[in-house]
Formats: C-alpha cells, structure tokens, sequence
C-alpha cells in the first residue's frame, strides 16, 4: 500500500516542476482543510521552505492567494519566516517577486501539499488531525539551476 502511495506522490512532485519554460503557473487546488490542518501543513512547507530556497535570490514572493483557509496560513506562515508576500507580482524596491506556485491535494484520505519557485519543488504527504497535521512522508525536494 505504500508503494504505489509513494510512487504517486513522487510523480505529483515531479510531474509539477516540468513545465516548458521558466514560468510557473500559480494555479492552485485547495483540499478542505480544517483551519489547524491548514495551518500546521503551511507552518510546515515554509518552513522547509526557507530551509531550501537561497535566501539571497528568494525574499519577495508572489503567489495565488484564493482566500483559502490554506492561502491565508500559507502567505501569514512565509511572512513569519521573514519573506515579503506581494500581490499581483509587483516589485517591492525595484526587486523582482519570485513566483510561488502552491498545491494542496487529498489522496487515499491524506494531504499533499506542494510548494514550487523556479528554483525549488517541494512537497509533502500529510495526515489532518483534530489539532493540526502530521507529515507521512519525507520531503520531497528537487532543485534546479
């Protein structure tokens, strides 16, 4: 039963980073998220997004955000980590938004979420609880020059 989960997770991350030119799309599908859930799996992937992204060439960050319960914990949680959150990918001081391309999933009654930058896909398989989530699957991460 983990394999194919896996193996299906694996091709969602990879799947999602071929795209024909240097653009990301930013469509987004938000899953239906408690709002714990929603925060603690957008806590968590910006997390592991500051931990992977350069943070000398990803500070400004343009994205969709649908006022989804998950969009609002997402642009709050990479604020925290200190990026500046921009609308309609407008220059802040002359510098240039990197576009965040985010996705969020239900599959076999778990949550993938999926954050990209032209750099850098990251994505994760978790379990909503009462109080939150729980990660079921490493990170998957995959970068690119």
């Amino acid at each position: 039963m983990r394999t194919p989960v896996l193996l299906g997770l694996t091709t969602i991350v990879l799947s999602g980073c071929q795209t024909p030119d240097a653009a990301l799309t930013t469509n987004a599908t938000a899953a239906s998220l408690s709002a714990p859930a929603a925060g603690a799996i957008a806590g968590d992937m910006a997390a592991r997004l500051a931990e992977q992204a350069d943070p000398m060439t990803v500070r400004t960050i343009t994205m969709k955000n649908d006022r989804s319960s998950y969009a609002v914990s997402l642009e709050a949680a990479l604020k925290g980590w200190g990026y500046t959150v921009v609308a309609d990918g407008v220059a802040v001081n002359g510098a240039k938004p990197t576009v965040l391309a985010w996705s969020v999933g239900d599959i076999d009654g778990q949550v993938f979420a999926q954050l990209s930058t032209p750099t850098t896909a990251l994505g994760r398989a978790y379990t909503p609880t009462a109080s939150g989530a729980d990660p079921v699957s490493p990170l998957s991460v995959l970068k690119s020059d």
